[in-house]
């Protein structure tokens, strides 16, 4: 047995040579996901999320981009692979689902023939089987009559469909770790919380790793296990659910859950200001432009050093250094519940039946 994690990454920073100079989207970075659990990155649009995880198995075209640091996945180092090791860890042992299915999706060829094609590439297998194959994933994804719909095309599919189909090919090879990428962000709430009931079963039963990547902090609720909120490529707080949610301590991560409806102020409109230009980042803290705390120090060297609050609970804010008054953030915003999905649920259905 190894302590080793399913997935650890560390200092990871990947930059892109563009005419306007060397941009930098991923800025030294680190976090781990272990097996059976769920890992959200969250942060806006633009923090780095899905830049920092097609970095993972090198999804990011060199030229123009640039990855340096560590990825390690069950103990290999990615970094150290050569193309045709990285092409069979895609897909087999680590899968994705990105955020827009309809993009993903080719529209030329039926849902079962990409669903079987993706096993036959990582198996050897026949054509009959990876049929008989992607028809039973088409139906554990919850796509209705599946023996009837695996020779329609993606265009024939709904949004919600399209994504299971998208979630039924990255499970064709019954992969350790799943990455998935905003999968329910152009879904309507109905069909965003069966996709996310369904990740959620789909994680037991196969025994994966998830890394879920998204901007809203309601969805992280209902799923993730742990958080590590992302600012302009930076980690700003890293922690448990319950840490994030209950104790709040970064001043992003507390504007984001201002955000949310019932926690923040009714006029809260979204947090002031924008993101740094990632082609000319801001010295001293990446956040302190916009932050209301911001005082001199923040402006001054890198990003401060990371402090833990609590066991695996680490904020990387100046105010909570030696020296400095934490006090001056004030309280955390009211979090109604959101910290503890279980009993969101239990609430939903009136709990169970010994409660009463």
């Amino acid at each position: 047995m190894t302590d080793e994690p399913l997935l650890r990454v560390e200092d990871l920073t990947t930059t892109f040579e563009t005419d306007a100079g060397r941009l930098v989207a991923v800025d030294g970075i680190d976090f781990s996901v272990e097996a059976g659990e769920t890992v959200c990155l969250v942060g806006e649009s633009g923090s780095g999320k899905t830049v920092a995880t097609e970095s993972i198995t090198r999804l990011i075209k060199e030229p123009p981009g640039h990855i340096e640091g560590t990825v390690r996945f069950e103990g290999r180092d990615l970094a150290d692979c050569a193309e045709p090791e990285l092409r069979e860890i895609r897909g087999a042992d680590v899968a994705h689902v990105f955020q827009n299915p309809q993009d993903a999706l080719n529209h030329c060829y039926t849902v079962g023939w990409q669903i079987a094609e993706a096993i036959r590439i990582h198996e050897d297998v026949g054509r009959s089987e990876a049929r008989a194959r992607a028809i039973e994933l088409l139906g554990r994804v919850g796509i209705a009559t599946p023996g009837a719909r695996i020779d329609d095309y993606p265009h024939q599919f709904s949004g919600g469909e399209k994504q299971r189909v998208m979630i039924a090919m990255a499970l064709s090879t019954n992969p350790d770790l799943l990455v998935a990428d905003e999968p329910t962000t152009a879904l309507d709430v109905t069909v965003q919380a069966q996709i996310l009931r369904l990740l959620d079963e789909l994680k037991t039963e196969y025994g994966m790793g998830v890394l879920f990547i998204t901007h809203d902090l309601g969805v992280v609720s209902e799923i993730a296990d742990r958080i590590v909120v992302l600012y302009a490529g930076k980690v700003m707080e890293r922690g448990s659910a319950a840490d994030v949610f209950e104790r709040p301590s970064h001043p992003y991560t507390r504007q984001l859950l201002g955000c949310l409806p019932g926690i923040g102020p009714p006029s809260a409109g979204g947090i002031p200001g924008t993101l740094p230009d990632p082609t000319d980042p801001p010295e001293g803290c990446r956040f302190a432009p916009r932050c209301e705390h911001a005082v001199e120090a923040c402006f001054e060297g890198g990003q401060p050093e990371a402090v833990e609050r609590s066991p695996g609970h680490r904020v990387s804010c100046i105010h909570y250094h030696d020296g400095y008054d934490e006090s001056v953030l004030g309280e955390p915003p009211t979090r109604l519940g959101l910290a503890d999905p279980k009993a969101e649920e239990d609430t939903r259905t009136g709990g169970d039946a010994d409660d009463g």
